[in-house]
C-alpha cells in the first residue's frame, strides 16, 4: 500500500509498506478520507514524547471495512466506518476510575500506532463506529475532533443562557463554536488574530468576532472562556476575561515547556474553575450522533484535500495556516492539484 511515512523527526516520504492484515479483534480499513491536525506536526517535528519512529500518521479517519480477523462480531467487511484512535490499557489506576484518556499505557493509531495517512490502517473492532448510509465518509473524518470537542463540552457548566468567549477560529475553534450554540449559549463571540477565519466563525453563528476580546462591548467578561490556540498571550488575555463564577476551559495545546501567568487572587476571590480537556473519553459515540443529525457544517469546516502523495505538501499547508480542515486521502488522484477546496 501507499502510505506517508515520518521516518525521523523532520523527514517524511510517501512510499509503499506492505497491507496490514487484521489479528484476532482487529479489522483493516480502506481510508476514504484523514485529517490534518496540530498532533501530527508535533509528532513531525519531534516534540511529542510517546511516538516512536518510523511512523505512519493520521488519527482523523474514517472508511470502509475490507479484512475482518479472528473473533470479530458485528462488524463485516464492506462496514462504513469512523476509527476512534485511543488505545487504552484497561488496567491502570486511571482506566480503572473510567479515566482512560489518562491511561498510563496510552496509546493512539496514527500517534504510536501506525495510522491512516495511507490506502490501508489496522483497528481494533471496539474502535469502528458504523456509520448512517447518508453521512459522506470525508465528513466522518471530522468525527475525531467533534468527540475531542465533546468532551471539552462534558467538563464544562453547560448552562442555557451563558455567554462564550473562544479563541481561535481553527477547527476546534469552530466545532465549539457551533456546539456552544447548540447547548444554548445566549452569545458567542471568537478572537483569532488571523483576520482571513473571522467571517467563516460569523458564518457558522458567532455573535461577534474579531482580532481582540477588546474589541467586544462586554466589561464585565463572559461565563464561560475557552482557549483552542495553545498560545500563551491568548491563554493569558483569556482568564483575564472571565466573569466572576465563570469558567476557563484550557482546550489547545501549548508545548509541553510553556508557562503562563495569572492572579491566583482572582481565582480565589471571584471564585474562577480552571479547567483542563484532553482527547477523547466516552464521547465517540456520541460525536458519531451529533455529525450524523448536522450539528456541525462539514463543508464549511473541510476547507482542502490532497491526494495522499502531496502528503508533504499538506502538512505544509497546514503549517501555513491554510484553509481550516485539511484532509488528505488516497482517493484524490496523484496529479491533483495540491490545494483544491474539498473536492479533489
Amino acid at each position: 500500500m501507499r502510505a506517508a511515512l515520518i521516518e525521523t523527526p523532520g523527514t517524511v516520504a510517501v512510499t509503499t509498506l506492505p497491507d496490514p492484515a487484521p489479528g484476532p479483534g482487529q479489522v483493516v480499513v480502506a481510508v476514504a478520507a484523514c485529517g490534518i491536525c496540530g498532533t501530527d506536526l508535533h509528532i513531525f517535528d519531534g516534540d511529542f514524547a510517546p511516538t516512536p519512529y518510523p511512523i505512519v500518521p493520521g488519527h482523523e479517519f474514517a472508511g470502509e471495512i475490507v479484512a475482518v480477523g479472528a473473533g470479530v462480531t458485528g462488524l463485516r467487511t464492506g462496514d462504513r466506518v469512523a476509527v476512534d484512535p485511543s488505545l487504552f490499557c484497561g488496567a491502570c489506576h486511571y482506566c480503572e476510575r473510567g479515566q482512560g484518556n489518562l491511561c498510563e499505557n496510552w496509546n493512539a493509531i496514527g500517534v504510536t500506532r501506525n495510522g491512516a495517512c495511507a490506502e490501508y490502517a489496522l483497528a481494533p473492532a471496539a474502535n469502528c463506529h458504523r456509520l448512517p448510509e447518508h453521512l459522506d465518509l470525508s465528513h466522518a473524518a471530522l468525527i475525531e475532533p467533534l468527540s475531542c470537542a465533546v468532551r471539552g463540552f462534558d467538563l464544562l457548566p453547560r448552562r442555557m443562557g451563558d455567554h462564550y468567549l473562544i479563541y481561535g477560529a481553527g477547527t476546534m475553534g469552530l466545532m465549539m463554536l457551533q456546539l456552544a450554540r447548540r447547548a444554548g449559549a445566549a452569545s458567542v463571540s471568537v478572537v483569532d488574530l488571523n483576520t482571513a477565519r473571522l467571517p467563516v466563525a460569523t458564518r457558522l453563528g458567532a455573535d461577534a468576532a474579531a482580532a481582540s476580546a477588546d474589541e467586544f462591548d462586554r466589561p464585565q467578561g463572559w461565563e464561560v472562556v475557552i482557549d483552542c490556540t495553545g498560545a500563551v498571550a491568548a491563554i493569558e488575555d483569556g482568564l483575564t476575561r472571565v466573569r466572576r463564577g465563570g469558567t476557563f476551559q484550557q482546550f489547545g495545546v501549548a508545548p509541553a515547556d510553556a508557562t503562563a501567568r495569572f492572579s491566583p487572587f482572582r481565582v480565589y476571590n471571584d471564585e474562577i474553575t480552571i479547567v483542563g480537556s484532553m482527547a477523547v473519553l466516552h464521547s465517540f459515540g456520541r460525536a458519531v450522533d451529533l455529525m450524523a443529525r448536522g450539528a456541525i457544517d462539514p463543508d464549511i469546516m473541510i476547507s482542502d484535500r490532497f491526494a495522499l502523495d502531496r502528503y508533504p505538501e499538506a502538512l505544509t499547508a497546514f503549517r501555513d495556516g491554510t484553509g481550516r480542515k485539511l484532509q488528505v486521502s488516497a482517493a484524490c488522484p496523484s496529479d491533483a492539484p495540491a490545494v483544491n477546496g474539498a473536492r479533489c
